[in-house]
């Protein structure tokens, strides 16, 4: 290994561990930023390629800043209060049906909406549900940073990640379903088993009846009109192979912008509550993976998966899906998914072993707290409401959790007769 290489993959290492670790509480977006300056400082990269290498993240940015868009303007007009009013009056009085109705809900807000918007909608008005319950809000919002990733390959815009991973091998929809409805089922329903039986004990509270919400002011309604617009806008996007983030981001805008009119009000409230730390996070991780790329240490990486690929498609199917799960973990799942795209798309892989990396990429980082750009996204909610979980509380949890939806998924994969 010469110097540049070594001293890249050392800058990499240390920026990744102060993403994962936020040692002295420093922000995940700013220790991606120092790796990528110190990248361009020490000469490791020039600074036409690292543009060039935030740049792949055009449609990212977008996507994420019109989700953010919305959940402000959504926390502040009360729709996730009239949300929380309604789904506590379908409980019923009951803990486990609370939780079983919002496990339901983050479920097919991922699906429909991406793992990101459970992550960034959902998580304020699932704090809101406990708040008016009067039960501990933990095991309720658990389920938004787990079911956020256990259902991001149900459709291709269930995670974005996704279509970073497949690019020009993106299969029609059809094939999609045909591939994934069975491990997403496995994902889904194993995640929520686990997690249930994890909480069993939390979940004996009685939950607080006799809920009375306030009305939907109109701008609540309109907040919630464009939140069900982006999820068509995603779903025709998607169809027609086009990019996902302008249409979110025009829909983020335009409830704003509608709720700012309609209510006379000033723009700086929702734009101070949106976590724009986000974006400058997104971009350092893209530039970090591409300086990694161009070192070559993934070439013999990609030459072996093509071969083992090639000899023993459902084996490789496993052991790339578990292998990519836990590199997640290590250095979250945005660059390892970009590191899997770079590999897969430098071999001719079966269809199948690339399904397998992206199960991995997507449910792997269950296991830890910030394994995935959801879950950090997560953290950055609860903190918002008030909230913190430790990394090795975390940790706890997701080893029980998240190994046997995994293993649940990739063997329904692996044994399908696509």
């Amino acid at each position: 290994m010469d110097s540049t290489t070594f001293f890249t993959l050392s800058i990499t290492a240390v920026a990744t561990l102060g993403v994962i670790v936020r040692p002295w509480s420093v922000p995940e977006y700013v220790w991606a930023v120092l790796g990528a300056a110190a990248l361009l400082v020490a000469g490791l990269m020039p600074w036409r390629a690292a543009l060039a290498a935030a740049g792949r993240g055009a449609d990212v940015y977008p996507f994420l800043a019109g989700m953010m868009l919305l959940a402000a303007a959504a926390r502040r007009e009360g729709l996730f209060d009239w949300l929380a009013a309604h789904a506590v009056r379908a409980a019923r009085g009951s803990a486990r049906r609370l939780f079983l109705i919002v496990y339901a809900l983050g479920a097919l807000t991922t699906i429909f909406l991406s793992n990101d918007a459970t992550a960034v909608v959902l998580t304020p008005a699932v704090h809101a549900a406990a708040t008016a319950a009067r039960v501990a809000p933990l095991p309720y919002l658990l389920i938004c940073a787990f079911v956020a990733n256990a259902a991001s390959f149900v459709l291709p815009i269930s995670n974005p990640a996704n279509l970073v991973i497949f690019g020009a091998q993106m299969p029609p929809l059809l094939q999609w379903l045909a591939l994934f409805t069975l491990p997403s089922l496995a994902a889904i329903l194993t995640t929520f088993v686990m997690l249930r039986w994890t909480q069993r004990h939390a979940l004996g509270q009685a939950v607080q009846e006799g809920i009375e919400g306030a009305p939907l002011s109109a701008t609540g309604r309109c907040v919630g009109a464009a939140i069900a617009a982006t999820g068509v806008a995603l779903l025709v996007a998607s169809a027609f192979d086009r990019p996902l983030g302008p249409p979110t981001f025009l829909c983020g805008v335009a409830a704003t912008l509608a709720v700012l009119l309609i209510g006379r009000r000033s723009p700086w409230p929702v734009l101070r509550d949106v976590a724009w730390g986000v974006l400058p996070l997104v971009a350092g991780l893209f530039i970090l993976v591409d300086a990694v790329e161009r070192t070559g240490v993934l070439h013999p990486l990609a030459a072996w998966l093509g071969e083992a690929a090639a000899s023993a498609p459902r084996q490789t199917t496993l052991v790339s899906g578990v292998a990519v799960a836990l590199i997640s973990n290590l250095m979250n799942n945005l660059p390892a998914g970009l590191l899997a795209a770079t590999i897969g798309q430098s071999v001719e892989l079966p269809l199948r072993v690339t399904a397998g990396l992206a199960i991995g990429v997507d449910l792997g980082p269950n296991l830890s707290i910030t394994g995935s750009l959801a879950t950090i996204l997560w953290l950055i909610a609860l903190r918002r409401e008030g909230l913190s979980i430790a990394a090795w509380q975390f940790l706890k949890l997701g080893i029980l959790v998240m190994p046997p939806a995994l293993l649940a998924a990739l063997l329904m994969l692996a044994l399908s007769p696509f």
